[in-house]
């Protein structure tokens, strides 16, 4: 841990700063914490975390415990110095009911307390109070235990001591309030993945993660039904070696680089692999910066001016006689790039994007230093970047030319569209969408149930490229990639990155993927779910992109028809009509719906059920898609059977 993390052990309730209240966090939560979805009610719980981390970067937190428990409420304590229960001296109450009822109170905004934090810095906590029909609050310090309850936001009781203790820290455990929230279940896995992370992030902590709510059919069993401990020495390097565990590494160990510029603490990890995919995540206080900003454009830079003098110096770019890029050094590069700032500014369309502009210079001056001298001691793996970045540099050449004739056919006309699109009529973007549907059949149906105003069809011939697994330029030499382009009306390259999407002619503001409901079905799902997250990523952030959902069973008696989704929904309507005269019919592909029942289905937006594509995590959805889709068969195998105990393969 840098000195400069370090703070002093003197916090207390002066060194809580109160700017103002919580009346508007009820009113308008999504406002604080992005949605009152899914997403929302997962950051509850990072929020709370991100003050034990933040502890952690202080010096005096080693261990965090997370739990989900039987009733879907939330457990997270740690050994940090608790947080202060004396009385506040502006505020009259114990800083322990301030923190955790007045909105940005906290010791982050004592530069005393925190050098750097993470989450919405300081807003957290109490937001999560506000946003939970229960909260208690334990706070382990000065040899007693504290406590203290909230319903809403608003204390029950005043803060009370309930018992000796000889640890310190501070356990949370709240229940998200249904009558917010659309969903009050949290999943495992997206918290897993988010501990794993914070683990890689911040090396040396001790996280577990358990969820107590029983297994179906195991109701009786004691103890967690699931449990993970992280715990990383090595940090990034750990964490690079976690994601590009399925991928055929170009160097035995990852380049890594940690130290101090102006202030901020700088750690990154790289390493070269096989493939032709740029994988680059980058943090701030542990925050996945998505959208960049100036850490990654430091990045950028220190890396292609120190690469391409090593390059120029070892006479291989003359002898290969070929145009570089700085493209052409990040392909096939996983990188992780954590930096820690004391305030910073974030911008971009989801506020994930460092703004502070001392932190470029920091990162490019590390980066260039490290490097520099890593390439002189290891001239074998120097040898090994620079071959794969001229290899890189002639497949972006046919990649250009590749891209060229899509871009040459993205004409707005007719004429200039696919031959197999049947268009909308509406002009706007945003009230228009497309379905990419599997086979001429199903597009059929599709084409005569649609309501041709606002819906466009594009049959899919067959599966696609495998773009994990192809070079860019096959990518764009692929014919359904490139309808896939022109019908979306989207170019390549931006003013900031050559690669980005660019999006300013996207004529559809719903991208759905509508494909048969058996394996075919779901692996035509993976392979346009990859084409999407590598080549264009920026669908998926802004929300466009869209999975239909055809249902499963037509369950009919009489005048009498259901459509089921689930085994479970098929069993009721069974119930529902009797058994005797009961027709069911399993749908194995679209085809076997008339335009009617499709439209009915899965294309009416009164009736349709639509599952939206987010990211949560970008670096374990970096790995699932290598996983899935990439040349190592044995984790995939696993994975298969791990998590496909839901699925019937039919004959």
């Amino acid at each position: 841990m840098s000195e400069t993390t370090r703070s002093t052990n003197e916090y207390s309730a002066s060194n809580i700063t109160v700017l103002e209240g919580l009346e508007a966090v009820r009113v308008r939560p999504a406002m604080y914490i992005g949605d009152v979805n899914f997403r929302g009610l997962h950051h509850l719980v990072y929020e709370v975390v991100d003050n034990s981390i933040d502890e952690a970067l202080a010096g005096f937190c080693t261990r965090i415990y997370v739990s989900i428990n039987k009733d879907n409420s939330i457990t997270v304590e740690d050994n940090g110095r608790g947080i202060p229960v004396d009385m506040h001296e502006k505020e009259h109450r114990s800083a322990l009911e301030v923190v955790m009822t007045v909105l940005h109170a906290g010791g982050k905004f004592d530069k005393g307390s925190y050098k750097v934090s993470g989450g919405l810095h300081g807003v957290g906590v109490s937001c999560v109070n506000a946003l939970s029909e229960h909260m208690i609050v334990n706070v382990y310090r000065g040899g007693k235990v504290w406590q203290q309850e909230y319903s809403k936001g608003k204390p029950l009781y005043a803060v009370k001591s309930v018992g000796d203790t000889d640890k310190t820290g501070t356990r949370i455990t709240f229940h998200p309030d249904p009558t917010i929230f659309t969903t009050t279940t949290y999943d495992y896995n997206t918290l897993l993945d988010r501990m794993r992370e914070l683990a890689y992030l911040n090396k040396g902590i001790d996280i577990t993660i358990e969820d107590f709510r029983p297994e179906e059919g195991k109701e009786d069993a004691e103890g967690p039904a699931k449990s993970d401990h992280f715990y990383s020495e090595n940090g990034l390097r750990d964490f690079i070696a976690y994601l590009d565990e399925n991928r055929e590494k170009l160097m035995p160990e990852a380049i890594y680089i940690e130290g101090e510029r102006n202030g901020i603490p700088i750690e990154i990890a790289m390493q070269y692999n096989n493939t032709y995919n740029e994988n680059i995540h980058s943090y701030v206080n542990n925050i996945n910066t998505h959208e960049g900003g100036t850490h990654l454009a430091g990045f950028r830079s220190g890396l292609t001016r120190t690469l391409k003098a090593y390059a120029d110096k070892s006479g291989m770019l003359a002898k290969a006689k070929v145009e570089i890029s700085g493209d052409d050094f990040r392909e096939g590069l996983t990188a992780i790039i954590s930096v820690k700032v004391a305030e910073p500014q974030f911008e971009g369309q989801t506020k994930t994007k460092l703004g502070n502009n001392e932190v470029r210079g920091a990162v490019d001056s590390a980066v260039s230093e490290m490097l520099e001298n890593y390439l002189e001691e290891h001239p074998n793996e120097a040898k090994t970047i620079v071959e794969k970045v001229i290899l890189a540099a002639r497949a972006r050449q046919a990649a250009r030319k590749a891209r060229e004739m899509v871009q040459r056919g993205n004409v707005f006309s007719s004429a200039g569209l696919p031959g197999k699109l049947a268009d909308c009529q509406d002009g706007d973007p945003a009230m228009c969408e497309i379905y990419f549907v599997e086979g001429d059949s199903a597009g059929g149906s599709a084409k005569q149930g649609r309501d041709r105003r606002y819906q466009a069809i594009l049959p899919l011939r067959g599966k696609i490229l495998n773009v994990e697994k192809a070079m860019r330029h096959r990518a764009f030499e692929s014919e359904e990639i490139r309808n896939i382009y022109t019908a979306l009306g989207v170019t390549v390259g931006t003013p900031e990155d050559s690669q980005a999407l660019n999006l300013s002619k996207l004529r559809y503001h719903k991208v759905i993927i509508m494909t048969d409901a058996d394996v075919d079905g779901a692996h035509i799902d993976t392979l346009m779910l990859t084409f999407f997250f590598r080549y264009m990523p920026e669908l998926i952030e802004n929300g466009y992109v869209y999975l239909a959902t055809p249902p499963l069973y037509l369950v009919k008696k009489g005048n009498k028809s259901y459509y089921c989704w689930t085994e479970e929904e098929r069993e009721q309507a069974m119930i529902a009509v009797g058994d005797k005269g009961v027709h069911v019919q399993r749908y194995k592909g679209l085809g076997e719906m008339n335009p009617e029942q499709l439209w009915e289905t899965t294309m009416d937006p009164e009736n349709r059920q639509l599952r939206q594509v987010t990211i949560e995590n970008a670096a374990s959805a970096d790995r699932v898609f290598s996983m899935l889709m990439g040349d190592d068969v044995p984790p995939r195998r696993e994975f298969i059977e791990r998590n496909a105990t839901y699925a019937t393969i039919d004959a």
